[in-house]
């Protein structure tokens, strides 16, 4: 199956959306879900980027991954970023762009896929084994 993701980028929230899935992928992030929130009203942001994983240390691994694809391929920075502490969700923060690495269950827990029901998602399929 190929991925929906932007094969060139339009704007400059769109030109991370790629680094940033190499990173989850490098990392074997999980159920990585990309939420277009620009048509959404009042959005936050362009982007929501979502995955999970089965640990703390991988969770910790994914974040630390997305930042270094991003800084690599864009020389963007995040903005801001929390969660390195309890690394139950790391959100990576690049304005435009948020990335939510969760722990598979705090992610269930929450449900923050709920939260943008008119957003256009799109799924990316993990890699064939």
């Amino acid at each position: 199956m190929k991925k929906k993701v932007p094969a060139v980028a339009t704007s400059s929230s769109e030109a991370l959306i790629n680094p940033i899935i190499k990173g989850i992928e490098e990392k074997k992030g999980k159920d990585i879900q990309i939420f277009d929130l620009r048509a959404a009203e009042n959005s936050i942001c362009d982007f929501f980027v979502i995955c999970n994983a089965d640990s703390s240390t991988q969770v910790d691994a994914i974040a630390y991954s997305v930042e270094d694809f991003v800084k690599k391929e864009t020389g963007e920075s995040p903005w801001k970023s929390e969660g390195f502490e309890n690394k139950e969700w790391i959100l990576v923060d690049y304005v435009d762009v948020v990335v939510h690495v969760f722990q598979t269950r705090i992610r269930e827990f929450y449900k923050i896929e709920n939260l943008w029901a008119d957003a256009k998602i799109t799924i990316i399929p993990e890699p064939s084994v």
